[in-house]
């Protein structure tokens, strides 16, 4: 090779990462002692402004540190600093910029810094990666050599020995051609005695022996820019030297990451996250790639694991993800979803400890070391001849969601600096969806869990009705709604039946779910008619809609179905505000969907009073209040879906736990579209002989004839030990009908799961308990009636009230 050829800039070699960097030398304090000419066309300061002022003038962003003298500090502590930042130019213009500071050595022990910043915009024109190119490559090794006029080496870093195999000893003081004659040293002197006589900078491709190769040479690209005084004259220049190779191999996997932007996160599924980033790095990281995170993680459950000491108890893993060139993945000894052994005292562990990846480019299995603490894992390792290992924490949020695994095997090549900043870059992107996966978990669980808990867990029809129900969540997408469904018994044998849906999906809905359901029982055991509880809900909504803050809005809108079925007479008395209709299905198996006033949503606010109907159900008959999922779906109108719903249901012979199945598999192979809720009723009727009336004339012979046909038909149903406290119960009803209204009393007993005792009156206003004084000769009635029965309350009718009271069949 010629000289000329030697000082050609190869057609394939991409500098512009090192061409456009603008280079300042630092002192120790961090003042400027060296400009160039690119630094001033990057910041628009020349050298006489820049030379011998703080660097805070020029390159005024310096990560988290708030000064200069701590940002410098910082750099010492870790020996340099790289990343991407802003700096604003001379003009008060914003540069997105990549910013390394690196040490340099000099004679004596003393120390310089280097800072090389580059324009990331103008980096490159390659869209895939453009964004993280200027960051990765700006933290790749790079060699760094200062000499002065003269070409004497003055400063130079660490680095550049594994590029031409001179030490640092034998470089500092001596000019390049003494320290490694030949030819190519001698024309590499001359492009540095042109940019020293020029004032620019000039990019080259070399060739050399690496000291840890053998018969072949390395390419290397190398960038010589003149420094400048404060007077603007030259004061020495400054060589830049790129590994050509390796910057190829990161420039073609940097691809990676352009692929990682549309392949990672996909769908909202930390496993699959997981997965997809061990397809995605094999093989074009690495042989073989497992992604472990930590168990809480998929559930988005538990407290999160903290970047630190790790102590005794180490956090639990699972294998989440794995990929290998070879099929079926033989290297792991554990497939997705098992729990993976941390052993302590490895480098497991301290990349638990630290936050920061371990690369270990020759991985050592010399008996003895962490490997063998875990047997399955020694075992594939000697098994596969796996060489090279690297171990990249999932960071987020200041916490640890996993770890992930890069192995080498039939690839020769150890992992390299490049590679670890590769994957660092990869494992940062996928950890944002994994952490995004997380969170929604998280919502995703809780919300569940809160509905769950919100719901009732067993139906209790009483001797009213026999229930049943389905509640079937929509897919992970749509997240948890805020469907709701209950059955309430009330006094009297009667049931109340209840379904509601809020609009919207996740953790809110299902909380203002549980708000309101919390609403419909207070409501409901008031005795409220079915208008009159939608009315107060309707309040109810309306009400924490203006008292929620704008952070978290309560939803505006719900519907509801409200329905009241009294197993005495058979009848239900039923209202709905904007809620589908229920559907009736009598014993010989027709169907109809009663024409109910419709109503407006809860909490809209429009002011239209709504509507009870009230049926005759004949006993056996079929109640079946839903949700609109179930009869809504893609493709389908709600006519549709109603009709799927009554053929499904219009099957006597089955039994209600059968019912819903075919009810809410109306669409099969078809996903719903909202959460889907059914809740199924079949009614039963009270027998005559369970109810005894009477009715009473409003005056003093009414409490005695009441506690004479009470006494009677207690004896008849053969409940005597319930005679002497029911008698004293009626008593004081009785009384208090007499005392406080003016037309005829009615008095009912009911035989069902209690025993409950109605006295009824035309006087409005409703009883309250009271606790009377020594002096009072008034006031004890319904305190004895609180004490004699196992709850008692009032009723409003049509004409007048009900009070009754209940006592347990097995009293004495």
């Amino acid at each position: 090779m010629t000289s000329t050829d030697l000082l050609t800039l190869s057609d394939h070699t991409d500098t512009s990462g090192i061409s456009d960097s603008a280079i300042a030398m630092l002192d120790e304090r961090g003042t400027v002692v060296a400009w160039t000419r690119a630094a001033e066309h990057l910041v628009g300061y020349p050298a006489a402004e820049a030379v011998g002022r703080s660097a805070a003038l020029v390159l005024p962003t310096f990560g988290e540190a708030p000064t200069v003298s701590e940002f410098v500090e910082e750099c010492r502590t870790r020996d340099g600093w790289s990343g991407t930042t802003t700096v604003r130019d001379r003009h008060d213009r914003t540069l997105d910029v990549g910013l390394r500071f690196s040490k340099l050595r000099g004679e004596d022990g003393t120390t310089r810094w280097l800072a090389s910043v580059g324009d990331v915009g103008a980096l490159s024109g390659e869209a895939a990666y453009g964004s993280v190119r200027g960051p990765l490559l700006t933290r790749a090794p790079i060699g760094i050599v200062v000499r002065d006029p003269e070409l004497r080496c003055t400063w130079a870093n660490e680095v550049m020995e594994s590029h031409d195999g001179i030490s640092l000893e034998r470089r500092l003081g001596c000019r390049f051609a003494d320290a490694l004659p030949g030819a190519k040293s001698e024309a590499l002197e001359a492009v540095m005695r042109q940019v020293l006589r020029s004032g620019t900078t000039k990019v080259h491709e070399y060739r050399t022996w690496l000291p840890t190769t053998l018969g072949r040479e390395h390419p290397f690209a190398a960038s010589f820019q003149c420094l400048q005084g404060a007077d603007g004259e030259p004061v020495g220049v400054c060589v830049i030297s790129v590994d050509v190779a390796e910057g190829r191999r990161v420039r073609e996997r940097l691809a990676v990451l352009g692929e990682a932007g549309t392949r990672l996160g996909s769908t909202l599924d930390v496993m699959q996250t997981s997965q997809e980033l061990a397809e995605l790095a094999v093989p074009l990281l690495a042989d073989y790639v497992a992604v472990d995170l930590e168990q809480s993680v998929p559930f988005g459950e538990g407290p999160p694991v903290r970047v630190g000491p790790v102590g005794e108890r180490l956090p639990v893993f699972r294998r989440a993800g794995l990929a290998s060139i070879h099929r079926g993945t033989p290297e792991s000894p554990w497939v997705r979803g098992e729990p993976v052994p941390v052993p302590p005292d490895s480098p497991f562990s301290e990349v638990l400890s630290t936050g920061k990846p371990h690369l270990e480019p020759i991985l050592d299995t010399a008996p003895g070391i962490w490997i063998d603490k875990v047997p399955a894992l020694a075992r594939k390792v000697h098994e596969h001849g796996m060489h090279s290992l690297m171990i990249v924490p999932i960071r987020a949020r200041r916490t640890v969601l996993g770890m992930v695994l890069f192995l080498r095997m039939e690839d020769p090549m150890p992992f390299q600096e490049a590679d670890r900043l590769l994957a660092e870059e990869l494992v940062a992107r996928a950890a944002v969806s994994l952490d995004n996966a997380r969170q929604y978990a998280r919502e995703h669980t809780a919300a569940l869990a809160l509905q769950r808990n919100l719901l009732p867990r067993r139906l209790t029809g009483g001797t009213a009705v026999d229930t049943a129900s389905r509640y079937l969540p929509a897919d992970m997408d749509h997240g948890v709604g805020g469907d709701w469904f209950d059955v309430i018994p009330l006094s009297g044998a009667r049931v109340a039946l209840v379904v509601g849906d809020v609009v919207g999906h996740g953790l809110h809905a299902a909380a203002a779910m549980g708000r309101l359901r919390t609403a419909v029982q207070t409501l409901a055991h008031m005795d409220l008619p079915p208008d009159d509880l939608l009315t107060h809900l309707d309040d109810t909504v309306q009400r924490l809609a203006e008292e929620d803050d704008d952070e978290t809005p309560a939803p505006v809108g719900a519907t509801c179905l409200y329905a009241v079925y009294d197993p005495a007479t058979r009848r239900c008395a039923m209202a709905r505000a904007g809620h589908p209709p229920p559907a009736i299905v009598d014993p010989r198996g027709r169907i109809t969907f009663p024409d109910l006033p419709s109503g407006t949503p809860l909490g809209i606010g429009l002011g239209v009073p709504f509507e009870s109907v009230e049926l005759e159900l004949p006993e056996g008959s079929l109640l079946a209040l839903y949700t609109d999922g179930l009869i809504e779906t893609r493709g389908h109108d709600i006519d549709e879906g109603m009709h799927r719903l009554g053929a499904s249901l219009a099957q006597p012979g089955r039994s209600l736990e059968e019912l819903c199945d075919l009810a809410t598999e109306s669409f099969p192979g078809q996903a719903p579209c909202d959460d889907v809720t059914l809740l199924l009723v079949r009614t039963r009727s009270l027998h005559p002989a369970q109810v005894a009336s009477w009715t009473l004339p409003s005056d003093e012979t009414a409490v005695r004839s009441a506690r004479n046909m009470a006494a009677r038909q207690l004896d008849a149903w053969g409940l005597g030990g319930l005679e002497e406290p029911t008698k004293l119960i009626v008593s004081e009803l009785v009384t208090n009908a007499v005392r406080h209204s003016t037309g005829a009393i009615g008095l009912r007993l009911i035989h069902h799961s209690v025993l409950t005792c109605e006295v009824f009156d035309t006087d409005v206003c409703s009883p309250h308990l009271r606790r009377a004084r020594s002096v009072d000769e008034n006031g004890r009635g319904l305190f004895l009636v609180a004490q004699m029965s196992r709850r008692w309350g009032t009723r409003s009718v049509s004409g007048g009230k009900v009070v009754w009271a209940e006592a347990d069949l097995h009293g004495g």
